[in-house]
C-alpha cells in the first residue's frame, strides 16, 4: 500500500473534454460571421453613416457594373430571384449594397428598382466607406 499508486489514483479527464466540446460547438453556432461581397469595391464617403447588422443580404456592384450576391456574379434578369431565394432564409435581413465609386449609376437604380418591386416594404442600404 505504501509504494505505488493504482488505477484509482488516475485523473479521468472525460467529462472536462465533453464540456469544452460542448462549449465549442455553441461559440461557433452562435457567432455572427462578417458577409464579404467577394470583390474589391471603392465605397463612397458620405456625411450620415449608420452601421448594419452583419446578417445582412449583401449585394455589390463592382467597378465594371457587374453585380455580385453572395461571392457569385449574377445576370440582371436573375437578381429577384437570388434575393427571394436569400429572403427564405433571412427573412428580416436588411439588404446593403455596395457600389463602387466607378459603377454606373444606372446599375444602381435599377437594382434599387427590381428589389422594391420584390418587396415594397424593404429599406435598402447603400453602403459607405468607413473612416
Amino acid at each position: 500500500m505504501a509504494g505505488g499508486g493504482g488505477a484509482e489514483d488516475d485523473v479521468n479527464l472525460t467529462p472536462m473534454l465533453d464540456v469544452v466540446f460542448i462549449l465549442l460547438i455553441f461559440f461557433i453556432v452562435t457567432a455572427q460571421f462578417i458577409k464579404e461581397p467577394g470583390v474589391d469595391i471603392v465605397r463612397p464617403d458620405v456625411d450620415n453613416k449608420a452601421t448594419a447588422k452583419p446578417l445582412a443580404i449583401l449585394v455589390a456592384i463592382d467597378a465594371e457594373s457587374r453585380v455580385f450576391i453572395d461571392k457569385k456574379e449574377v445576370a440582371a434578369d436573375e437578381v429577384a430571384f437570388t434575393i427571394k431565394q436569400m429572403r427564405e432564409d433571412n427573412p428580416r435581413g436588411k439588404i446593403v449594397v455596395q457600389a463602387d465609386v466607378a459603377s454606373e449609376a444606372e446599375v444602381l437604380v435599377d437594382l434599387m428598382e427590381t428589389i422594391n418591386k420584390l418587396d415594397g416594404a424593404t429599406v435598402i442600404d447603400v453602403s459607405a466607406k468607413r473612416e
